[in-house]
């Protein structure tokens, strides 16, 4: 019969594979593991380089437990700001679109706590679709792949009061900079914003005012370097711009704006 590692015994193996919050993480490892072996596979897996949220099966998000599989984007903590500055902006019975969704953890944290609303998401990983399918399913959302606005339905053309799109923004140069954990594990198309880090972005500004409802919104994170240049993408799609910036979470977010 295999034994369960112990709390201790974990934390040495991550220490020594250089995981910084090593205590955290084994803690999170025992409550996860359904056996012995499980337990000591995770903890391997953990020291290999995997993401914990990889090894765990699912990333904490907006209070949520969202799943996450292996070569699926993590959603990072400080994007709840992004959900945060987008709940405040909520009609009554909204149609909350999640483009570049990875798990779909954006828009599931969105909506969840809504009684009314029609929810699609679209990514163009396969992986991240399967994944997402996952986690929307409970929540009645629909999810497609493929390229940006392309596998969406055409009905929703006009009719979208949210748009959140959790754009790739890190420049290509810049991706070597990057821990490897997301380098090395997560989808580079989740990453890789191009030369300037915008050029997905102003894809989606391009095209968004076309899907938006007059008055409706479209929330993305940016850094504070590129924040000028991504309002003047936003500008030239024909919405106008505002740039809100959370301190607590070091996250820079446009909300751009469809005009009435």
């Amino acid at each position: 019969m295999s034994v369960l590692p112990t709390e201790p015994a974990i934390v040495a193996r991550l220490r020594a594979a250089g995981c910084v919050f090593a205590e955290d993480e084994a803690r999170l490892i025992l409550a996860t593991a359904r056996t012995p072996d499980e337990a000591s596979a995770m903890v391997e897996r953990r020291a290999a380089g995997l993401p914990l949220e990889h090894v765990l099966g699912w990333a904490e998000f907006c209070g949520l437990r969202i799943a996450v599989d292996p070569g699926v984007f993590v959603p990072r903590r400080r994007t709840e700001f992004l959900v945060r500055e987008a709940a405040a902006l909520v009609p009554h019975r909204p149609v909350v679109v999640d483009l570049c969704c990875g798990s779909g953890a954006l828009g599931v944290a969105l909506v969840a706590g809504l009684d009314e609303f029609t929810l699609h998401c679209a990514d163009i990983e396969p992986a991240a679709v399967r994944c997402a399918r996952r986690n929307v399913a409970p929540f009645g959302g629909h999810v497609h792949q493929g390229d940006l606005f392309d596998p969406l339905p055409g009905a929703l053309r006009g009719r979208v009061d949210i748009l959140l799109v959790n754009v790739p923004y890190v420049p290509t140069g810049d991706l070597r900079l990057m821990p490897a954990e997301a380098r090395d594990h997560e989808p580079r198309t989740a990453l890789d914003g191009g030369a300037d880090g915008l050029d997905v972005l102003r894809r989606v500004t391009a095209e968004a005012s076309r899907w938006l409802v007059p008055g409706g919104h479209l929330l993305f994170e940016t850094s504070e370097r590129q924040a000028p240049d991504a309002v003047a993408a936003v500008e030239r799609g024909g919405l106008s711009a505002a740039v809100s910036v959370s301190a607590e979470f070091y996250v820079t977010v446009v909300i751009a704006t469809k005009p009435v």
